[in-house]
């Protein structure tokens, strides 16, 4: 495993769409185990392949109910809405005032390929569809009402 450098805003990775993973090799599995140790490193909730300059659909979230591998994710269902602050492991220095679903429902594959679903609510939701964003090129600050230095 090892560190990955996260890119920053300004790159042009972030802006892209992502590419589906279609091999459920090594080679996806030596990614999503340096995502995790660059996501606890950095001590964030989430990170998106792209962050680490990787145009791939995956992304890993780590998050008070435990830490979560999605590879090729979409949102199948979502209910209610929840506004809050956000910050970027790529937007450092700046945190902004976004609205998300309460609740999702996302189909994806775990790192073997198999089918999976998952529900999470609250700050799990807002975690996965902040970092679903980042497969599609679009940044907290798109959305954001607000945007301020911390």
């Amino acid at each position: 495993m090892a560190i990955r450098n996260v890119v920053q805003v300004g790159d042009e990775t972030l802006r892209k769409v992502s590419f589906p993973v279609e091999a459920f090799d090594e080679k996806l599995h030596v990614l999503l185990d340096d995502m995790k140790e660059t996501l606890r490193k950095e001590e964030g909730a989430g990170l998106a392949a792209p962050q680490v300059g990787v145009l791939r659909r995956a992304v890993v979230v780590d998050v008070e109910e435990g830490f979560f591998e999605f590879v090729n994710p979409r949102i199948v269902s979502q209910k209610g809405e929840q506004t809050g602050w956000e910050g970027c492991l790529s937007v450092r220095g700046k945190r902004g005032v976004v609205s998300r679903p309460m609740k999702v429902k996302i189909a994806y594959q775990d790192r073997y390929g198999n089918p999976q679903t998952l529900q999470a609510k609250g700050f799990f939701a807002r975690a996965i569809c902040h970092e679903l964003d980042h497969l599609d090129g679009v940044l907290y600050i798109d959305k954001a009402e607000v945007v301020e230095r911390d």
